[in-house]
């Protein structure tokens, strides 16, 4: 006898939950396919490289081998943007900086940071081109020499990723005056020698300076050594982080990105 009744209530939950379960796998099945079928957003900078902008923004980026404000009067290779990169431990560190000089009324302005190898060997090859002193960048030594003093080296710490060339600005107003030797135009406290400066007064601890200088070197050493970076004595805007991640130079090269 035919009827129009239900399946027992038994049957009714079984074929609830199969199409429950059902449901769920086709469900699984299309996330799958949507995101096998997204685009891969990949970093385009080796793994545990950052762009200094993306960790602190406030920081001023006045990168010198991307123009032709530098002694070599061009862009030096492998500097397709004027970018700041460093490794991402250096780059938080120099952000910790960053908010200990600002609560002063300064700022960082940075030079250069990570730098490829093929830049390095462009500094070399165009030391060997020869050429006189230069009254702004080498007042005192020929070309040729900028090695053998130890002005340029064939091998560089920034290579490294975690080395950065920098200096102190005022948060508002101008710096001051243009040095008579080293970068111009930067906006800097008065260091008593501008950022590459190929001379002996560039060393740290030179003397004699004036008070101000002096004052403002001792600042920035102070400054860069409780965030655990390193001086090197012969230059004091050129800083490594005491532990920097990697031993290896890199030589990919300076892009803005996306």
């Amino acid at each position: 006898m035919a009827t129009d009744l239900p399946p027992c209530g038994g049957d009714v939950r079984q074929d609830r939950g199969g199409q429950r379960r059902a449901l769920l796998t086709r469900l699984a099945a299309a996330i799958t396919t949507a995101l096998t079928t997204l685009p891969v957003l990949a970093s385009d900078l080796p793994a545990g490289f950052v762009r200094l902008k993306d960790v602190d923004p406030t920081v001023r980026q006045d990168m010198r081998y991307a123009g032709s404000l530098n002694f070599m009067g061009r862009p030096a290779k492998g500097y397709d943007a004027a970018e700041c990169i460093l490794t991402e431990q250096a780059a938080k560190a120099l952000a910790e900086v960053q908010k200990a000089v600002t609560a002063e009324g300064l700022t960082l302005i940075v030079f250069d940071c990570y730098r490829p190898v093929s830049a390095v060997d462009d500094f070399v090859a165009w030391t060997k081109e020869r050429g006189p002193a230069n009254p702004q960048w080498h007042p005192k030594v020929k070309r040729s020499a900028l090695i053998a003093q130890g002005y340029i080296g064939a091998k560089s710490s920034h290579s490294r990723g975690s080395t950065v060339d920098l200096a102190l600005g005022p948060l508002e107003g101008p710096g001051a005056p243009d040095p008579d030797c080293g970068a111009q135009q930067t906006g800097t406290l008065d260091f008593g020698a501008g950022f590459d400066c190929f001379d002996p007064k560039s060393a740290t601890a030179f003397s004699p300076l004036s008070p101000e200088a002096t004052a403002n070197r001792q600042r920035l050493v102070a400054a860069m050594t409780a965030a655990g970076f390193v001086n090197y004595k012969r230059e004091w805007w050129h800083f490594t982080l005491k532990d920097e991640p990697f031993k290896q130079r890199f030589d990919f090269p300076v892009e803005s990105g996306n």
